[in-house]
């Protein structure tokens, strides 16, 4: 049988996680705003037609800011259209998702409803086909208190008090055809150059994401990065990366895998922005926001099907076990670049490739990749560790060898916790912990996802079929412990 072994020492730190690491995405695109989030004459529907058995989800994944309004929905999108009289609002033709937007939701009911789950707006501007006035009227109607055509507008609206949106987007994926306005690194800079220095000009306390490119595998990656940083790398925060992986051709081993690939991409864009902030001179250490990642195996359903009519159900995954273990994974992975990567987006939230589905009229309930994420952001947050891992190792036909066993510690005031994954789909893994460099630590708690079907999922008639368990509390042994992971598993111990 194969053993693994973890020595987690306090001297080896990646950093301090930024509680923005555990957020997520909610875009117009299938069902993820409407009987998503929202849906008026729900039995659970709050005064603002926002479901409530969703809310109550929400919070209880904690995610502490929430990108929107996309996504490729945002490429086309008229912020103007979704604010003011809802009888006044225009229905539109979105092009990205290839469905029809009635724009009852906007930018004044999102942010109200974020801040209302515990979740800080992060918004997304236009710069595909608007620009830069649109852009900085945006910030204006958001963030100015008042006095002004904007700000006065909004309060004209009922919203008397500003949004304070902190972190704002520079468009949506600009590297890609499929981007409605699509433009070269050299077109898109200089736009997002522009555009970042007037809305600075409206609101200098705002934090901005350029675009990266939207995934490892872009023909163009990373020279795309280079080119946009070497334009604007002052004028922005963050740049932001894109990754979602898949099982192909039944090949269950490489996707298990899949966060091996996640890391090399991080790897590879961190390296162009310290390669940019080196040639440049620049002084700042630029930061990374991972702000679309998930599992993602539906094909896409853009393109040249026909309009399908507003709300229809597109990307609405059934998220299995080893879905979990997967997105399990790239938390870890996350984690172990918590040096660079501030701010993270599952996505997305609800319904189209969603930790929560609901149906219309209808209950909500949590998907199996809910789990990882919401005990990873609640019991992950505090000092980074990056473990010393001994563990035997399988091969893929996309990664080469791989550990079977993938791992990360996080301290904080209580003790240490360890995110770990069992990437063998047959066979338990015993796992020795040694933390004698910690000797205050004296108990563990072991609770783990998984079980003995891999496609397990959870459903309507169903919605309790994987769940998270928890093993016996046990001692440590002279600073160890020794544990055995479940076969196919994400797993958090938890030392106190």
């Amino acid at each position: 049988m194969s053993q693994a072994r973890l020595v987690v020492d306090p001297a080896f730190v990646v950093g301090e996680t930024d509680p923005r690491l555990y957020g997520s995405f909610v875009e117009h695109l299938g069902r993820c705003v409407h009987t998503g989030i929202h849906e008026p004459g729900h039995p659970t529907a709050d005064e603002h037609g926002f479901r409530g058995d969703v809310a109550e989800l929400v919070t209880e994944l904690g995610v502490p800011i929430l990108r929107y309004p996309g996504g490729n929905f945002v490429s086309g999108y008229r912020w103007e259209d979704g604010v003011g009289p809802r009888e006044h609002r225009p229905t539109r033709l979105d092009l990205a998702w290839r469905s029809v937007e009635s724009n009852v939701v906007g930018t004044d009911e999102f942010c109200g409803w974020a801040r209302r789950v515990g979740a800080e707006p992060m918004l997304a501007v236009n710069l595909g086909t608007r620009g830069v006035a649109a852009a900085a009227n945006l910030v204006e109607y958001c963030n100015h208190p008042g006095g002004t055509y904007w700000s006065d507008l909004r309060r004209s609206h009922g919203v008397a008090e500003p949004h304070a949106v902190r972190v704002w987007c520079l468009g949506n994926e600009m590297d890609g055809p499929w981007q409605l306005g699509h433009k070269t690194a050299e077109e898109y800079a200089r736009l997002a150059a522009r555009a970042a220095q007037a809305m600075r000009l409206v609101d200098p306390g705002i934090e901005l994401v350029a675009c990266g490119s939207s995934g490892g595998g872009m023909p163009t990656f990373p020279e795309w990065d280079a080119t946009v940083l070497e334009h604007c790398y002052e004028q922005v925060d963050h740049l932001s990366l894109h990754s979602y992986s898949q099982e192909r051709d039944g090949d269950r081993a490489s996707f298990l895998a899949c966060a091996t690939g996640m890391d090399a991409y991080l790897d590879t864009a961190i390296a162009t922005a310290d390669y940019v902030r080196a040639k440049g001179r620049h002084k700042k250490r630029l930061g990374f926001a991972f702000d679309e990642w998930n599992v993602w195996h539906s094909p896409d359903p853009a393109g040249e099907r026909a309009v399908s009519g507003q709300a229809p159900r597109l990307l609405e995954e059934r998220y299995t076990v080893a879905d979990a273990v997967v997105v399990g994974s790239m938390l870890i992975s996350l984690l172990r670049h918590a040096d660079r990567v501030r701010i993270a987006c599952l996505a997305q939230l609800v319904n189209a490739i969603g930790a929560i589905r609901t149906e219309p009229a209808g209950p909500a309930w949590r998907q199996t990749i809910f789990h990882p994420f919401a005990l990873t952001s609640r019991y992950g947050r505090g000092e980074v560790l990056r473990p010393a891992i001994a563990v035997p190792t399988y091969e893929t036909a996309e990664f080469g060898e791989v550990p079977l066993l993938d791992a990360v510690a996080v301290r904080d005031d209580e003790g240490v916790v360890v995110f770990a994954v069992n990437r063998d789909q047959h066979a338990a893994l015993p796992l020795t912990v040694e933390l004698r460099a910690i000797p205050h630590l004296t108990r563990a708690t072991h609770t783990y996802v998984g079980g003995d079907d891999p496609l397990a999922a959870n459903t309507e008639e169903e919605p309790h079929r994987v769940v998270p368990r928890t093993a016996e509390s046990r001692p440590l042994d002279g600073g160890e412990l020794a544990i055995t992971l479940p076969p196919l598993s994400w797993n958090l111990i938890r030392v106190t």
